[in-house]
């Protein structure tokens, strides 16, 4: 039986505009879930990995880009749940430090030119059609047993925050919490921060996933797009993480930190109010941006 017990604490960090504004800001830290299936990516496969063990499948199947931390989190839980792993991988045949840790826990990887990558579905068909062990995750790890294992999220919380923050690709995560949120009936509204350019049907998927409006979309933060940074946002992770000892990176986490603290700086939050960011991992993405980081 698959054991997936988790490790995430919060814990509070503290700053002078913070202290001025009155506000108390803590950290889900899900990052420290385990340091490869990281974060997010542990709660979004947990169902996916209990299903594929129910239907005796041996085989996960997935999709990535060349630095998806999905990959790597589906490629380390395969090698430790007893799983063999095939991730294909979105454009030209490339070499990195996630590809090969990827292959290092075995997974076998497929590159494939960006328009057939585009139908998954019609990819798994084409080459694991006839594999009766093989079990099709989709990108990211969406599905809407994805979105329940987020939603327990909030049955670790021993408080009740008046203000959730949370950065969304996908918005998996955020649909997860959002409906966690509301079947709870707490008063918590989530903050959700896109992390690419033109997100506004995100917006309608989460309304859709998580059956509630109760939350705040922030699309500005977003620095050009996916994985798009610039010299603020740069200069902003190396400052939080010398400050808070917590270590961001410049896809997700960074762009949700800087929003909250943005936003912070604009009154937005009634004094008095605790802050809950969530911090979901993927700090290896950062390893495909390190020429950002000049020291």
């Amino acid at each position: 039986m698959i054991d997936l017990k988790i490790h995430s604490p919060v814990e509070e960090i503290f700053n002078t505009l913070f202290k001025k504004k009155d506000l108390q800001v803590f950290v889900k830290r899900d990052d420290m879930i385990h340091p490869f299936i990281s974060g997010n990516k542990w709660r979004k496969l947990k169902y996916s990995l209990l299903e594929a063990e129910k239907q005796n499948k041996k085989h996960l199947v997935t999709f990535g880009g060349a630095y998806s931390n999905h990959l790597l989190a589906t490629a380390c839980a395969g090698a430790k749940f007893g799983f063999k792993t095939t991730g294909f991988v979105r454009g030209e045949v490339v070499r990195n430090e996630t590809l090969t840790l990827c292959q290092l826990f075995g997974m076998h990887l497929v590159f494939t030119d960006r328009e057939s990558y585009k139908d998954k579905k019609s990819l798994f068909n084409r080459h694991f059609q006839s594999d009766k062990m093989a079990y099709f995750i989709d990108e990211g790890g969406a599905s809407s047993q994805a979105i329940k294992g987020c939603a327990e999220l909030l049955n670790e919380l021993k408080v009740v925050y008046d203000h959730l923050f949370c950065a969304a690709g996908t918005g998996t995560t955020a649909s997860g919490i959002i409906k966690g949120i509301k079947e709870k009936s707490l008063h918590t509204k989530t903050h959700v921060i896109p992390v690419l350019k033109g997100a506004d049907y995100l917006k309608t998927e989460i309304e859709t996933n998580a059956g509630c409006d109760f939350f705040e979309f922030h699309q500005n933060y977003h620095f050009g797009g996916y994985a798009k940074t610039d010299e603020r946002l740069v200069s902003f992770i190396k400052d939080f993480s010398k400050e808070t000892g917590i270590l961001i990176e410049p896809v997700y986490t960074g762009k949700m930190f800087f929003s909250l603290y943005d936003l912070i700086a604009k009154d937005h939050f009634e004094p008095g109010s605790k802050i809950l960011a969530i911090h979901t991992g993927g700090l290896l993405g950062i390893l495909g941006m390190q020429d950002r980081f000049n020291f």
